[in-house]
């Protein structure tokens, strides 16, 4: 069976080079056989991400603004596991209310991957909501999040935008393939 395995190896030194508003960057000086090598990772809190389905089968996407790479890219709801302590199915359900003004009544994992394990910890987890349908009330929302534009597509349409590059996003992405392997 294919899966990945374990492997700790003892940390020398560990120092937080920046500590930041959302996730730090750490240095880790290991013990790797009979030498020692030197890493710096984003250390995360891990996020967790929402393919909502509609009662039609279409997949809700949103777009917003992300800085880094200067666009307004498609993707899955989503958030951090920033709440000490919170589970991660809550935290979910919690971000598809936050971003999306959704509840749903079924719940399932769908996949959970490293999002760049060479350079970061970040475990994503996406968790796929069925019978989605509004919040009692809209929530109020700021930054990035205050022009969010939201669209419900086919699953063929979303496999034709990533096979094409014209999505991008890695979890919608990733996502959009795990649906396509399920059906």
């Amino acid at each position: 069976m294919l899966a990945d395995e374990p492997a700790e190896f003892a940390v020398v030194e560990s120092e937080t080079m920046f500590s930041g508003r959302v996730w730090d960057v750490r240095r880790d000086r290991i013990a790797y056989g009979d030498a020692e090598i030197v890493r710096e990772y984003v250390d995360h809190t891990g996020a967790v991400a929402v393919a909502a389905i509609d009662d039609r089968g279409r997949i809700l996407v949103i777009r917003q603004y992300r800085h880094p790479i200067a666009m307004r890219d498609w993707e899955l709801p989503a958030g951090l596991l920033d709440i000490p302590g919170e589970d991660p199915l809550a935290a979910a359900q919690r971000e598809l209310a936050e971003e999306v003004d959704l509840v749903a009544d079924e719940w399932a994992p769908l996949v959970e991957f490293y999002t760049s394990p060479g350079g970061s910890n970040e475990l994503l987890r996406v968790y796929l909501a069925r019978g989605v349908r509004a919040t009692p009330e809209a929530f109020v929302r700021g930054e990035e999040e205050a022009d969010i534009e939201t669209r419900w597509v086919e699953l063929d349409e979303l496999l034709d935008a990533v096979k094409a590059g014209r999505v991008r996003n890695g979890i919608l992405v990733t996502a959009a393939l795990s649906l396509a392997a399920e059906r």
